[in-house]
């Protein structure tokens, strides 16, 4: 079965570390909405009628939309696709969006999980991030959602901030637990290029990311996963009772999606293609009943290459009978033969033909990725 990802390219503020694509200006949101639910229409076909089992709004922040256009979506959706009676339908929410009211309001459409940008439960750290949000709201919008009837919660935390200190990290997660969520995902924090957070690193206004007191807090999270019996089924995910994210693990399961809106990347199994990032030429092609996409056919070395990124991040591992069966004997020997340094230092197991990360790997996972992939 496929997903379906949603892009919502509005945001009240900008974070300063974020690079997705995204504007402050609700000016074009209206076009937007009518753009989308077109689009919607002109690629109906693109997953050849597969049974829709997720269904995700990202952003930006999609949580800025009202019911009635969030409903609107869906009736598209619902209208040109078959959607499982059971599918995930995941909303990305900030927490100063999520009100009583609000949160009653997504109760009463079908969408059954949140996903809740905390990011930190201290003002220090979101005032340096530029987050919208304090930290009283980031931790009622969850105890909120819970009352209203959302069980299905998860939340994003980010670890590395030059303000967060150990002390205040393990804070974090213990009021995470505290809070009763199923799953947490929680990213280190980097300094993208052309972002505001570049800038006052760049002017020393604000301290540069320490890789060193990032790997700390990598490995404090780790142990304080373990300890609350979380699942760490993706390097950057954790969960429990089997409450996986059900849409991005069809990512890492190598799963079609359809991305719609401006930037959003979608995947057939044989190409990948992403939208204009631009809210107007997006707008404007679709006004044309065209679509404004780049596209890249891929090649064996780059099937084989993704999948070594995608699956080495999992809990399921690097199957190495599937590498001998979709892309040949040859692919197999290669990855054992540049896998055998990382294999005998410990950074990888292998076990019953898999090839998994230990948890001293998971902290130089992208390097021994790009090591194993095939460049001729």
């Amino acid at each position: 079965m496929a997903g379906i990802y949603i892009h919502i390219p509005f945001c009240k503020q900008a974070c300063h570390y974020c690079d997705f694509h995204f504007s402050t200006s609700l000016q074009y949101k209206t076009a937007f909405l009518d753009a989308l639910k077109k689009e919607i229409i002109l690629r109906k076909n693109y997953l050849e009628n597969e049974i829709i089992s997720t269904i995700y709004f990202g952003g930006g922040t999609p949580s800025l939309l009202s019911q009635a256009e969030l409903l609107g979506i869906i009736d598209s959706l619902k209208q040109n696709f078959v959607i499982h009676q059971d599918a995930e339908i995941t909303l990305e929410a900030n927490p100063d969006d999520l009100t009583d009211l609000k949160i009653k309001e997504l109760k009463s459409t079908p969408i059954n999980r949140l996903s809740i940008g905390i990011q930190s439960f201290y003002d220090k750290d979101l005032k340096l991030m530029n987050r919208a949000h304090s930290s009283s709201e980031a931790h009622n919008s969850v105890k909120l959602a819970q009352e209203n009837g959302f069980n299905n919660i998860t939340i994003d935390l980010i670890y590395g901030i030059p303000t967060l200190t150990h002390n205040h990290w393990r804070n974090n997660l213990e009021i995470a637990f505290e809070l009763n969520v199923k799953h947490i995902s929680a990213y280190c924090l980097t300094v993208e290029p052309k972002t505001a957070l570049a800038h006052q690193v760049k002017i020393g206004s604000v301290k540069n990311v320490d890789e060193q007191h990032s790997s700390e807090q990598f490995e404090i999270l780790l142990e304080s996963m373990h300890t609350n019996d979380f699942i760490q089924y993706e390097i950057s995910n954790f969960c429990k009772d089997g409450a996986y994210s059900k849409h991005n693990s069809n990512y890492w399961l190598k799963e079609k999606y359809l991305g719609l809106g401006p930037s959003a990347h979608s995947f057939n199994g044989k190409s990948r293609q992403w939208n204009v990032s631009n809210n107007v030429l997006y707008i404007q092609s679709i006004q044309k009943d065209e679509l404004n996409f780049e596209k890249e056919e891929l090649t064996p070395d780059q099937c084989y290459n993704e999948y070594v990124l995608t699956s080495l991040r999992t809990i399921w591992g690097m199957d190495l009978k599937y590498i001998r069966q979709a892309f040949g004997e040859q692919y197999m020997k290669y990855c054992l033969a540049e896998s055998d340094s990382y294999i005998r230092s410990g950074h990888l197991l292998n076990q019953e033909k898999k090839l998994y990360l230990s948890d001293k790997g998971k902290l130089i996972a992208d390097k021994i990725s790009s090591d194993l992939f095939k460049t001729n």
